[in-house]
This record gives C-alpha cells, structure tokens and sequence, in this order.
C-alpha cells in the first residue's frame, strides 16, 4: 500500500476531533464516576463496572485515534463495540440509579434525593458520538447536525441534573440557579440551530451561548473546588462527599462539543 492510498484511509479532521472528544470523556468517566461511587464506599460490585469499562473503554479506543484509521478495520470494530457498550452501560446504570428509591415510591421528594438518574446518560452520548463517526461519513451537514443533537440531548440531561441537585440544598446561595438558566438557554439555541443547519448569524449566536456555557462550567468547577478545600473536613472527604467538583465541567464538555457542530456547519 502505498503512503498515497495510506492517507486516505485516515480519516477527516472533524471525525478525528469526535473520536478523540469520545475517547477522552470515556477516560475521564473513570475517574468521575469513582468519586460518585466511592461516597457510598461502593456498596454494590456493580458500582465497578463503569469505572473500569470507562478506562478499558479509552485504551481500546486509542490506537485508532493514534493513528486516525479507526474508520477502517479492527479500530472501527472496537468503536462500534465501545459504543453500543457505553449505550449498554448508560441506560443500565439509568434504571439502576432510578431503582434507588424513586420506583418504590415516585414522589418529588424520592426524585430529587435519589442518585442522579441522569448522571450515566453521559455514556449513552459518548456511545452515540463512536456510533455516529461511524454511520455518518459523508454529508458533513448532517453529521454535524447529529452531533448537535447529541450536545443538545446533554444540556437537557445538564438542565435536570443542575436543577436537581441544587434543589437538594433549597438553593440556598442565588448563584445556584445560573446553571439552570444557562442550560436552558442552551437547550432553546440549540434546538433551532439543529432544526435551522443553514442559518449562519443564528450559529454564530450559538457560538457566543457557547463560550458563555463554558465560562459558566469553569467558574462552577472553581466555586465547587473552593467550597470543598475550604470545608470542615478532609480535603478527600469533601471531593467525595461535598459538591460534585467535576460535574460543572459538563458544560464546558457540552459547549465544546457543540461548537465542533457548529465550526462545521460554519464551514460549510
């Protein structure tokens, strides 16, 4: 084969940064969802599984984003297979989570107080984003309408999981609900640019509400990291116990997804 023929196997850039954006949120999952499961000292095995999933998940994927050839050959059987696994794993630890307390009794209450529901369709999105780069490759608009959707989906999932867990504390600081507002105003963007793909000053709208999405997850990561360093007790026991240090960072995960979409429609 000759170097020609060699780079055309590679794949495009904008499949190239998905891949390498999916492989890199299976990693750090790993480590996000260890400290989730670590506050109840991991009291069922199963609580594992996404733990090492995630990490043996990134390292299947990682040749092929080394190389950029995972659209082709046994890389592009291990992302087929990482993501319908991730998908598995997503809606599985869903109704686990939900099975807690709130279907015994579904009350606001038992919804509010059980394990974030929400929280592991953060796999099924990473799935869907392997299984995309994959089914997708060759009309970049609707590609990048697809991957949109796919952030779209995860504000709406980073709306619930915002307002239910400061709901937890009655919102007691008013800058509580500014994730709230800044995920649905996401949410409203997003959705006409995924139903508009052509109409470009509303994508460098959404552009603007995406830079504003990431200074609201990195001044969410601060006031959580501050909040738990500064706490009574151990450091270690306030990342575990205290506010989700990680959990703001969905935004800015979410807005840099988005704008991938958006650069390509841009682009276009």
């Amino acid at each position: 084969m000759t170097e020609g023929s060699r780079a055309e196997r590679r794949a495009p850039l904008r499949y190239w940064i998905i891949e390498g954006f999916a492989a890199g949120n299976l990693g750090f999952l790993s480590l996000d969802v260890y400290l989730a499961h670590a506050a109840n000292d991991f009291a069922r095995t199963l609580e594992w599984v996404p733990v090492i999933f995630s990490a043996a998940a990134a390292l299947v994927l990682l040749p092929g984003v080394v190389t950029g050839r995972f659209q082709h050959g046994a890389a592009a059987g291990a992302g087929w297979l990482a993501g319908s696994a991730s998908v598995a794993v997503g809606i599985t630890g869903m109704v686990m989570h939900l099975d807690a307390v709130f279907f015994s009794e579904q009350t606001l209450k038992n919804l509010v107080y059980s394990a974030p529901f929400v929280a592991p369709l953060s796999y099924v999105g990473v799935g869907l984003l392997l299984i995309l780069n994959r089914m997708e490759t060759r009309d970049a608009t609707e590609w990048a309408r697809w991957v949109l959707f796919l952030a779209l989906a995860g504000f709406v999932g980073n709306f619930g999981l915002s307002l239910l867990d400061h709901a937890q504390n009655a919102f007691f600081d008013w800058e509580e609900w500014i994730p709230v507002v800044a995920a649905a105003y996401a949410v409203a963007f997003l959705l006409v640019q995924v139903l508009s793909p052509r109409d470009r000053l509303l994508a460098w709208s959404c552009l603007g509400v995406m830079a504003a999405q990431l200074g609201v997850g990195v001044a969410g990561f601060v006031l959580h990291a501050g909040a738990n360093i500064a706490g009574a007790s151990s450091t270690w026991e306030n990342f575990i116990y205290g506010a989700p240090v990680f959990a703001p960072l969905l935004f800015a995960n979410l807005a840099i997804l988005a704008t991938i979409g958006l650069w390509e429609l841009l682009d276009e």
